[in-house]
């Protein structure tokens, strides 16, 4: 399997060249269809939140130059962002990809909306056709190694989310949100999120404002909040005290001139943004504004902070189990690399068997059914054991470097078809056989 992830996340690359590379959620059944389009991709799979985008492909043969999909797809010089992106192959992009479900390459160690959003990019590219079997096994592993992580350590206890560390940078400000009354601007799961500890925090009340306006109701209702129209967003932002804004906007909503009315109708009391969004929702002029502080979700790594030193050794408990997985998985498709080879053997010598006892049968006359089973079993007895060293030294060359030269060798001394070289997907007699379907 020819495995290839690049990206973007928090940690290589600053908020301003995260917005460049954003994929809305309207958009990515379609950025996945031109992945998958891409000349050498065979499967492939987007994930877009906040903290990360990132490219998961398996390449048809070698390596496949996802760089200039990048800078074709995004409209963008990949030199310019070179120093930014990260390209894995094979091993690391596995141990990435375990890391990146089981939250241990999260903002916020141990949070539980990543592996949400790892499903949900899984998802799309299945309804869109862009994973299949061998690219499925590998995303189904993760989720299994994800709720390993989850129920073997305490990485995940006391979760906090990316909406949490907003609503504690909240309390920081004001000492205490009794009283402080709130807007969500957005109402997705994120907002939601907000809402619940925010409420459980004291807030007095809550807005809600979406472009959909049901959807604004069913939120606001979920905690008798009031829904607002968005185009009446501008009109009431002035009424919060601390607004929490995650719309998916291609660009800033709230700007200078914004804030400025906001401020006056306050009569110069402090507002606060807490922007949420990836591409920001708020213009980083707002800042420079008297009395109006805006946090974008980079600011909230120092909220962050505070929780990494209890998490370091479950995280590190953590690591150990990604690393054995890792090891685990890459073992399993080295065995089936050389399925194929394995399957092809068994068929070829079966024949073989087949065709003999067919050719004596003229000359050994009728025969009883005891003298049936004997040369069955015989026959099967000597062509098993003409397979064990063949199939043994397969199975042990699948984890060593000469894997390739081991299985071209027994294919040309046993004149095997070279249709199962080329990366057919293994059945029900390649997973036998790479377990223990032969009999020694």
């Amino acid at each position: 399997m020819n495995l290839q992830l690049i990206g973007v996340n928090h940690r290589s690359a600053p908020l301003e060249v995260r917005e460049r590379f954003a994929i809305p959620e309207s958009r990515l059944p379609e950025a996945v269809q031109r992945l998958l389009r891409y000349p050498g991709v065979e499967e492939g799979m987007i994930v877009s939140t906040c903290n990360r985008v990132e490219l998961l492909v398996r390449a048809t043969n070698g390596s496949v130059d996802l760089r200039d999909f990048v800078g074709e797809y995004f409209k963008v010089d990949p030199k310019e962002y070179e120093k930014y992106l990260y390209d894995l192959k094979q091993n690391d992009a596995i141990r990435h990809l375990f890391r990146v479900t089981a939250s241990l390459d999260s903002m916020v160690v141990g949070e539980p909306q990543i592996l949400g959003q790892v499903k949900e990019a899984y998802a799309v590219a299945r309804a869109v056709g862009a994973v299949n079997s061998q690219l499925d096994a590998l995303v189904s592993r993760a989720f299994a190694v994800a709720k390993k992580v989850r129920n073997e350590t305490a990485v995940g206890s006391s979760a906090v989310s990316v909406a949490s560390v907003a609503v504690d940078l909240a309390k920081k400000i004001f000492g205490s949100l009794a009283g402080k009354h709130v807007y969500l601007v957005g109402a997705g799961k994120m907002s939601e999120l907000a809402a619940r500890h925010l409420l459980a925090n004291g807030a007095a009340s809550i807005f809600v404002a979406n472009r959909t306006y049901e959807r604004a109701e069913k939120l606001a209702a979920k905690f008798q909040g009031q829904a607002l129209h968005f185009e009446e967003l501008y009109d009431t932002a002035d009424r919060a005290d601390i607004i929490i804004t995650s719309t998916g906007a291609p660009v800033a909503i709230f700007k200078r001139e914004h804030g400025e009315r906001f401020m006056a109708r306050r009569k110069n009391r402090p507002m606060f943004f807490i922007d949420i969004a990836v591409p920001r929702d708020c213009d980083p002029e707002l800042n420079k504004i008297d009395g109006l502080f805006v946090y974008d979700i980079d600011d909230l790594q120092q909220v962050v902070a505070t929780h990494v030193a209890d998490r370091k050794r479950e995280a590190q408990h953590a690591e150990e189990i990604i690393a054995l997985e890792v090891q685990r998985f890459t073992e399993r498709l080295q065995t089936l690399d050389v399925v194929p080879t394995i399957v092809s053997l068994q068929e070829h010598l079966e024949t073989i068997r087949q065709a003999e006892i067919d050719r004596q049968r003229g000359r050994l006359g009728q025969l009883s059914t005891e003298q049936e089973m004997a040369i069955e079993a015989m026959t099967r007895g000597i062509v098993n054991k003409i397979m064990h060293t063949p199939i043994t030294t397969l199975k042990s060359a699948a984890r060593e470097a000469e894997a390739t030269t081991v299985v071209e060798i027994i294919r040309r001394l046993f004149n095997l078809q070279q249709k199962a070289s080329r990366g057919e997907q293994p059945g029900d007699k390649a997973e036998a056989a790479a377990g223990n379907g032969v009999k020694h």
